[in-house]
């Protein structure tokens, strides 16, 4: 199929490639680029005291998860490396976005041979993780949230983009024994 019979339009990722968010392919998904996408992405819409990362928030979902549920866990919200993180509260009000995000991580779930069904231990411990950063990373007591879970309890020291770049590159290596492929000249895929 040529560029012109995809549906909707590219948006060019941080590698270069040229990613249709409405028509995802496994074989356009590239682990550096989520990696530099979501170490770039501010959870919470930026409505927190300091940067606090995507990438940073999958790492820390990651390192809270069972062995054979790390990887899911660390790529939980992978699909917003090409559809953005979108608050909760807005999600059910965007028409299509929930049929996007599931087309979009069903393609990255068979780029990286993981099971297309989140695992439910993922949602629980990404539910627990609100308790957590909501205490905090909000400049101002939170307000009722009515969060399912328990806090995980875990201390929240937010890392800049370089860093949470490193540590999600590294984690994903050690899960899958697989190297970050792109490099720019003889600039480090972590610039």
């Amino acid at each position: 199929m040529s560029d012109d019979e995809r549906n909707g339009d590219w948006m060019q990722t941080f590698t270069g490639r040229a990613f249709w968010p409405v028509d995802p392919r496994a074989d356009e998904i590239c682990i550096e680029d989520i990696a530099h996408a979501l170490s770039m992405i501010c959870r919470y819409c930026g409505h927190v005291r300091t940067f606090y990362s995507v990438a940073q928030h999958s790492v820390l979902v990651a390192r809270s998860a069972s062995p054979e549920n790390k990887l899911w866990a660390l790529m939980h919200d992978a699909s917003e490396a090409y559809i953005v993180d979108v608050p909760r509260p807005l999600k059910p009000s965007l028409p299509g976005y929930r049929e996007i995000e599931s087309r979009v991580m069903a393609a990255v779930c068979e780029r990286f041979g993981m099971s297309p069904i989140e695992p439910p231990e993922i949602k629980r411990i990404d539910n627990a993780i609100l308790a957590d950063e909501a205490a905090q990373l909000m400049a101002v007591p939170p307000r009722d949230w009515n969060l399912p879970e328990a806090p995980l309890g875990i201390d929240i020291d937010p890392w800049s983009p370089i860093v949470a770049k490193a540590e999600f590159l590294e984690m994903f290596g050690n899960l899958t024994q697989m190297e970050p492929t792109w490099t720019k000249s003889s600039k480090s895929y972590l610039a």
